[in-house]
């Protein structure tokens, strides 16, 4: 890995850039991504995180294979993480998308790949399958045998590490309880931010052996149908604001920082230049104990993505209270 990077392992021995490079599209075009995602790996990230939600693996693909292409970096300097997404939950659907992300992407295998999301749907091509009265059509999979099928990735060499992503603690202990369990989640990753810091969480995944990844740790865009439109605006927070003119930094890097020195792994999203050159910065400066203690005081479990359509389901991770 860059010598820029600081890394942390992971239970499998691998290890993970503490930072990485968040990839969800929002409004913007795939050219605009394609460009960032180079940006991102000559500033220094060496960590990029995308999905088979996302739409965009070819271009995140083709972003990595071309830095490859001009000696930029090597494969196995940059670590890729992709999900595994809901309606792929029956084991015998789980390889074959992984294959299919693989082919997306024209690569030999992944660094990273986890159950995006606890409830499972009704498996085709629609991504959000829908009855007639627009109710979402759910599945009943049992995650564990989903699990047992990511182990079977791991073990063909398609995969070198495998995780999950927004599952509360008592889906955790699901997985890790499970008769006959051949590798433990390595990470799990979740909505995490100064207004929804997951110290529950954060010390469980700890005591497990389990890395938190934090996604939405800036706040989160306006996502039409995601997020609501009313939502505070986490980097206007007057305290980030104060501190950051502190530490002559932005309130994002203050934000980052902070999880950073939870223990957590980070991804920034941006398609800004100058802004993706800046978070790197998060590297280079620590925050004080006493200013992580006013941060933690900034809690107020604020969720910006709950996936109001999965609620109702039995497998809705955020019922629970961590």
């Amino acid at each position: 890995m860059n010598s820029k990077h600081q890394c942390v392992q992971l239970n499998d021995g691998h290890f993970i850039p503490v930072l990485g490079f968040g990839t969800a599209i929002v409004q913007d075009p795939k050219s605009k991504l394609l460009e960032a995602i180079k940006l991102a790996i000559d500033a220094g990230f060496r960590h990029i995180d995308t999905a088979y939600l996302y739409n965009n693996e070819e271009e995140v693909g083709l972003a990595i294979r071309s830095k490859i292409a001009d000696d930029t970096v090597k494969r196995e300097d940059i670590f890729l993480t992709s999900k595994l997404w809901c309606n792929f939950h029956q084991p015998q659907l789980v390889q074959l998308s992984l294959e299919k992300s693989l082919r997306q992407l024209q690569l030999d295998y992944l660094d990273l790949y986890v159950i995006h999301f606890p409830v499972s749907l009704k498996p085709g091509d629609n991504l959000l399958p829908r009855d007639e009265n627009g109710k979402l059509m759910f599945d009943t999979v049992d995650l564990c045998a989903t699990w047992e099928a990511m182990e079977k990735c791991k073990d063909a060499g398609l995969v070198k590490s495998i995780g999950v992503s927004n599952f509360n603690c008592r889906q955790l202990e699901m997985i890790l309880n499970k008769p006959g369990l051949k590798y433990k989640p390595v990470c799990n990753q979740v909505e995490c931010h100064p207004y929804m810091n997951q110290s529950k969480l954060l010390d469980f995944c700890k005591s497990k052996g389990i890395v938190l990844v934090a996604y939405g740790s800036l706040g989160t865009q306006r996502v039409k149908g995601w997020v609501d439109h009313n939502a505070p605006v986490l980097l206007d927070d007057p305290v980030l604001c104060a501190m950051a003119k502190k530490y002559k930094r932005t309130p994002g890097l203050i934000s980052l920082r902070y999880q950073l020195q939870r223990g957590f792994v980070v991804l920034a999203k941006s398609f800004n230049e100058k802004r993706i050159k800046e978070n790197i910065q998060v590297l280079e400066f620590q925050l004080t104990s006493e200013d992580m203690k006013v941060l933690d005081g900034l809690n107020r479990n604020y969720r910006y993505i709950p996936f109001n359509d999965f609620i109702g389901n039995p497998n809705y991770p955020f019922s629970d209270e961590y």
